[in-house]
């Protein structure tokens, strides 16, 4: 569906869960105007419920026939949660919140509880954007054709003009990255900040990365960091690929960390921390593949040998983890969208 495609891959045993990447975007592009409830980019613990909660259990996505399976769409309270402004006598000083006024739900609600108990519990953080999939079903679900991939780098965005608000899109999506502007009656979402990509720069979500878990690029160049870690050393997986959207948002998967540890303190051999199905649950079957070439390579480094693969995931220059330059994209109209006022299409053209 286009000639080329970006790509990001995010190692999760870098992230750190610090939250620089929701910031950056929260401030660049969903701080006002009915995008307060937004997350573009968000980052959530697992185990645990996300963000919007539960969206792992709301359906959308292709069965294996191709057809649109049926989803939901999340609640604003019960799904998203409500914003809400913090007092500080009542945050800093133990004043009590009126009943109405306590917040139940919101994001990063269970930042940091994983599953498990002492001394064996165990959690990882995970960033989410779109995934600005090959075969998006939030594309296949609007009536209205309002959105599209782009033939220069197979960014999906959304043609606010055409977009009349019907949401079937956010219940096609499997991932629930589509988020209705109730200000606007539109749907919107991550634009894998293009006017930054055609001026040669990274999305902030990447760029701002203090662990310098992102790596950006084209698929297609087989000498991108990308290519290497999805097509030749495999260790970068799409997330629920069952769903059938081919995501082009690719994660190493968390490695299992140290052992279980018995009643006494002492550890239990061939014990997984974070359990080895669960990770499949999220990345599909190719986690132990991914996890056993990551091993190797560690042992080959500690041996004093080279390896490639494990540069590319150090990332020693933090520059070089985006390989976005390219020719096509420099004749692209330079057209930032308008987040404010008239609603207006997000792409640089009209189709």
């Amino acid at each position: 569906m286009s000639k080329r495609q970006l790509a990001m891959v995010m190692d999760l045993n870098k992230c750190i869960g610090c939250q620089t990447c929701t910031v950056s975007c929260k401030t660049q592009w969903t701080n006002r105007n009915g995008r307060e409830y937004m997350y573009w980019n968000n980052v959530e613990t697992k185990p645990g419920a996300g963000y919007p909660k539960g969206w792992e259990n709301l359906g959308g996505g292709f069965d294996k026939d191709g057809n649109l399976n049926e989803g939901n769409i999340p609640s604003r309270a019960g799904g998203y949660g409500v914003p809400w402004d913090y007092n500080h006598d009542e945050v800093m000083l133990g004043a009590t919140l009126e009943p109405n006024a306590k917040p139940d739900w919101g994001p990063n609600w269970e930042e940091d509880v994983g599953e498990g108990d002492f001394p064996n519990s165990h959690y990882f953080y995970l960033p989410r954007i779109c995934n600005h999939c090959s075969n998006p079903a939030c594309l296949a679900a609007c009536n209205n054709q309002a959105i599209f991939k782009r033939e220069e780098d197979g960014i999906v965005l959304v043609d606010l003009d055409r977009c009349q608000g019907e949401r079937q899109c956010i219940t096609a999506c499997p991932y629930k990255k589509i988020y209705f502007n109730p200000k606007l009656s539109k749907s919107e979402k991550c634009i894998f900040c293009f006017p930054r990509i055609e001026r040669g720069l990274p999305p902030a979500c990447a760029e701002q990365c203090v662990g310098r878990i992102r790596i950006v690029g084209f698929l297609d160049d087989e000498e991108s960091k990308v290519h290497k870690l999805v097509h030749k050393y495999k260790v970068a997986l799409p997330l629920h690929p069952e769903a059938g959207t081919q995501p082009n948002v690719y994660y190493v998967p968390p490695l299992p960390g140290p052992p279980k540890l018995d009643a006494e303190g002492a550890p239990i051999e061939g014990s997984e921390r974070i359990p080895l199905a669960y990770l499949e649950s999220l990345f599909g079957p190719g986690v132990r593949d991914a996890l056993d070439r990551l091993k190797a390579e560690m042992e080959r480094r500690k041996r004093g040998e080279k390896s490639e693969l494990l540069d590319i995931l150090i990332a020693y220059k933090h520059e070089e983890m985006f390989e976005i330059a390219d020719a096509k994209l420099a004749t692209q109209p330079k057209i930032e969208p308008v987040m404010i006022g008239e609603p207006r299409v997000y792409g640089g053209k009209k189709r």
